[in-house]
């Protein structure tokens, strides 16, 4: 069963859930002689164990919404919060270590490095983190990689790789450090239908199996009614809508 959130109501997360993100009264206005509010006035709370849609039309700025929930950029006013903390006031090296640590990115377009192979596509985040030895780095993207059905593929690059199988390299990716969140933009959104159901399975299983939160922008209703909250967007702000079943 699935929801889709109101304005009045979208600041509750899921029963019981620690907080993992918090918008407090979001605006993101970009400058210039005209300036484009992408984002006005949102409250929002994404909890432990969700699986959220935000959706709307083209423009209603829900990809706006998840960047400013994954750090990716600045609100012109209001606050994000990550499991309670500040973010407002912290340095690009303490934001880039809060998403590696707390957040896994999967896009519309995977943006996979075409020199590397698979694996070491995956392992570029535990590079980053610099936590891990090499070798357990190795064995940790191979297993990622060998769960989401490319134990054949570790030493391939991306342009020898089916959308289906550059996408679910992606969400390796996106998982190789464990964050709690995983923040999708559009990641079915350049793929046939079989290997977009393919994706929505393992996004499902992530939140089912693995116990992640999982937020995805989307336009296709017919995925964000299986997903179990749906946010939708209107001229960038959170607009009151019907409680439906999915």
């Amino acid at each position: 069963m699935s929801r889709e959130q109101t304005g009045a109501d979208a600041g509750l997360g899921a029963a019981g859930g620690e907080a993992l993100i918090s918008a407090k009264k979001v605006t993101r206005i970009l400058p210039g002689g005209v300036p484009v509010t992408l984002v006005h006035d949102i409250d929002l709370t994404i909890s432990s164990n969700e699986f959220v849609a935000i959706t709307g039309t083209s423009g209603s700025g829900k990809s706006s919404l998840l960047y400013l929930l994954g750090l990716l950029d600045l609100p012109t006013h209001g606050e994000v919060l990550i499991r309670g903390r500040a973010t407002a006031h912290m340095d690009e090296a303490e934001r880039a270590l809060t998403r590696l640590s707390m957040l896994g990115f999967v896009f519309q377009f995977h943006f996979l490095l075409p020199e590397f192979s698979a694996l070491e596509n995956v392992m570029l985040p535990m590079k980053a983190l610099s936590n891990l030895p090499a070798e357990a780095m190795r064995e940790r993207a191979a297993s990622l990689l060998a769960s989401l059905g490319l134990a054949e593929h570790l030493t391939r690059r991306p342009d020898q790789l089916s959308g289906g199988q550059r996408q679910r390299v992606a969400v390796a990716r996106a998982l190789a450090n464990d964050p709690p969140v995983i923040l999708a933009d559009e990641p079915t959104g350049s793929l046939d239908s079989k290997s977009s159901e393919q994706v929505f399975q393992i996004l499902r299983n992530l939140v089912d199996q693995r116990k992640k939160t999982v937020v995805a922008v989307t336009h296709d209703l017919d995925l964000a009614q299986r997903m179990d909250r749906r946010i939708l967007l209107e001229d960038g702000a959170i607009v009151a809508g019907d409680v439906k079943g999915g």
